[in-house]
């Protein structure tokens, strides 16, 4: 047999068996994975799966949701006030937006009151209300809509970013007249999650997860009659992306719920970074929290204004490592005109603090009663600030109006203090809104008694004692929420220096110690026109600290703040998560110096005092009494260096004492 046909004969019966090989692999392969009971007798491999992902069950509020412990979907319990008070806010604005249509709503935990004009009893109250109830057909009894029911005329709220979907499952189970509630997130393990957390609750009818990029979502419902009522949004950081898309899709009169926590770029750290994000410098100062709020509000009514709408603010909060700004958008275009009459610029100086306010536009009314519109005239300031000659900063625009609706702020908070119960953060509630009730609503930004007491290098006096100060002057002033210490006068930065002046009278400074060019010496060089009285008013102690309410939290836990930003990959957090925070905690700081060192190091410096002739410690002064003081080099002799020293060539000018070096050394 030749060699071709042994090879032909040899590879039949392999064609064939490689044949029957893949038709039995095709066979098995349709029928799926073996039972158990055959990988347990060793008919195949066991393949061992991989374990689930541990979860946690987390109830806030009225929701209980079911959280991965991987760092897979965003959440942070430290935001639960946020999420409080975002449901006492909406309950409140669907009462309001509600009311209009006929329909009242059943909040849990709160009673069914009814305003009566006269001051009658109990018992002609009820016959009167009983009478009511019989002379009603059953055509005309008022609708109501209850909490978890689906309210025809009500509500259509938005989550752009919803995450776990827990404050879209609060909405749905504590506030009244929703008609649905979407709960959107880019991520579709987000909506797996979210769609398991509703079921879970039993809200299936109301929430509706959605997987959509947050901003074609709300660009799709542009048209009037597709509009959200209620749009939240609560991003990782800035929501500068999303706030375009966020003016246009929410309806006339609607509201408008932004959170913020990007606070680094807000409160000055990165102004040109704040430029590209709100279209407004930040200036580092102490009323830094104020003034982010005001820039975010400057940035939504900028947006507002591109589609001829407008921004009106309801309640502008500054908490924890966040600012919450709630506002309604309406439509206008007359009204829109007088949007730059609102926006300010602000010069601060950089030496004592001293801010001004420059508008950016003027409404100004006629006889006729019509508002004209023109540029404003400026600058309010001289090129060096008039108390201590320092230069001024520029920042801003930002909003120079009210950042709240003292009315609507006033019905929340009787609504939350009627009903403690239905929040967990209800004190806290309490307390923050009793302050911005208190705030005065037409002077923007605040100075602080650290800041003024540190500049002329004084003692630091009681609130209430600058508090009667100003009252006694003639003044307005108040708290704000947002700093602790803050001071928020009408009073020009005039008045406030010439009380801080006659306060340093009272506690001298001394001013042999003060260079001439500090802000502290020329400030306090000048004599106060305007004699103070520290003397304590009661009108001084404002409410809210008279009756103890919970107005600045503490820290909640520990390591609180900004969580890290959420993993597509679902990979599990670190165990040794305390061990990095505690091995990275301070790394920034210098170890501390040995005692024999800094001994050392002092004696470099010569005693000022030594050169007057006024030092009385001698050889124990930790300076140096020498005529001519040691000067430290920290290069070492050229001829210690016998590598790097030129050599001396020598030459005809060798007698002269002149010579050449050598053109370079290796």
């Amino acid at each position: 047999m030749s060699h071709t046909r042994t090879v032909l004969w040899l590879s039949r019966p392999l064609r064939q068996a490689r044949i029957l090989c893949r038709t039995q692999f095709m066979e098995q392969k349709a029928q799926g994975p073996p039972s158990p009971p055959a990988m347990e007798n060793g008919t195949q491999p066991c393949e061992e799966r991989p374990p689930a992902a541990p979860e946690a069950t987390i109830t806030e509020g009225a929701a209980k949701i079911v959280f991965p412990n991987a760092n897979e979907v965003f959440y942070n319990p430290v935001q639960e006030f946020n999420r409080d008070l975002t449901c006492a806010v909406i309950t409140e604005f669907a009462r309001t937006h509600l009311g209009a249509k006929g329909i009242q709503i059943k909040v849990p935990g709160e009673k069914d009151l009814k305003k009566v004009c006269v001051n009658l009893c109990e018992q002609e109250e009820e016959k009167a209300e009983q009478k009511e109830d019989e002379n009603l057909t059953p055509g005309d009894q008022p609708s109501t809509a209850a909490v978890g029911e689906i309210c025809e005329e009500g509500l259509r709220v938005l989550e752009g970013l919803a995450a776990s979907g827990l404050r879209s499952i609060r909405f749905a189970l504590e506030v009244p007249g929703l008609q649905s509630v979407v709960a959107n997130d880019a991520s579709a393990r987000a909506v797996e999650l979210i769609d398991r957390n509703v079921h879970l609750n039993g809200v299936a009818h109301l929430v509706q997860p959605n997987q959509a990029d947050a901003r074609m979502l709300m660009y799709q419902h542009q048209k009037a009659s597709e509009r959200f009522d209620v749009i939240d949004l609560d991003p990782y950081g800035s929501p500068a992306p999303f706030l375009d898309a966020a003016v246009q899709a929410v309806s006339d009169g609607g509201l408008l719920c932004v959170t913020c926590t990007d606070m680094a770029v807000l409160a000055g750290n990165s102004g040109e970074t704040c430029y590209s994000k709100y279209g407004a410098m930040a200036l580092k100062s102490r009323a830094c929290h104020e003034m982010a709020l005001r820039i975010v509000l400057h940035s939504l009514d900028l947006h507002a204004n591109c589609y001829q709408r407008f921004v009106v603010p309801l309640l502008s909060i500054s908490a924890d490592f966040y600012v919450r700004v709630f506002v309604r958008v309406f439509t206008g275009q007359a009204k829109v005109k007088s949007s730059a009459s609102k926006q300010a610029l602000v010069y601060q100086c950089v030496g004592c603090g001293a801010f001004y306010l420059q508008r950016l536009g003027k409404a100004s009314g006629d006889p006729a009663g019509r508002v004209k519109f023109s540029a404003a005239c400026g600058p309010p300031v001289t090129p060096e600030c008039e108390h201590c000659g320092q230069r001024h900063q520029l920042g801003g625009p930002m909003w120079a109006d009210p950042i709240h609706d003292l009315d609507f702020v006033g019905r929340v908070l009787e609504a939350v203090t009627t009903n403690p119960g239905r929040f967990h953060t209800s004190k806290r509630i309490q307390g923050v809104l009793s302050v911005v009730t208190e705030e005065l609503p037409d002077v923007p930004l605040y100075y602080t008694l650290d800041q003024l007491s540190s500049t002329i290098h004084c003692n630091t006096p009681r609130l209430l004692q600058l508090r009667s100060a100003l009252l006694h002057a003639g003044f307005r002033v108040s708290l704000s929420h947002a700093c602790k210490n803050a001071v928020k006068t009408d009073a020009p930065p005039l008045a406030v220096w010439d009380i801080m002046r006659c306060w340093e009278k009272e506690c001298p400074v001394k001013r042999e110690r003060l260079s001439e060019t500090s802000p502290a010496f020329r400030i306090l060089a000048v004599e106060p026109r305007l004699k103070a009285n520290f003397n304590i008013r009661e009108d001084a102690n404002p409410s809210s600290r008279q009756q103890g309410l919970k107005r600045f939290q503490a820290n909640p836990e520990a390591n609180w703040g900004p969580r890290p930003r959420a993993r597509p990959g679902g990979k599990a957090a670190s165990k040794d998560l305390e061990g990095r925070r505690r091995l990275l905690q301070s790394k920034r700081k210098e170890p501390a110096e040995d005692p024999a060192q800094r001994a050392a190091r002092l004696k470099t410096f010569p005693c000022k005092r030594f050169k007057e002739g006024t030092c009385q410690r001698g050889d124990q002064c930790c300076y140096s009494h020498s005529p001519t003081p040691p000067v430290a080099s920290a290069d070492p002799p050229l001829t210690d260096c016998p590598e790097t020293t030129p050599k001396i060539l020598p030459g005809p000018d060798a007698a002269a004492g002149g010579g050449t070096a050598a053109p370079g050394v290796d």
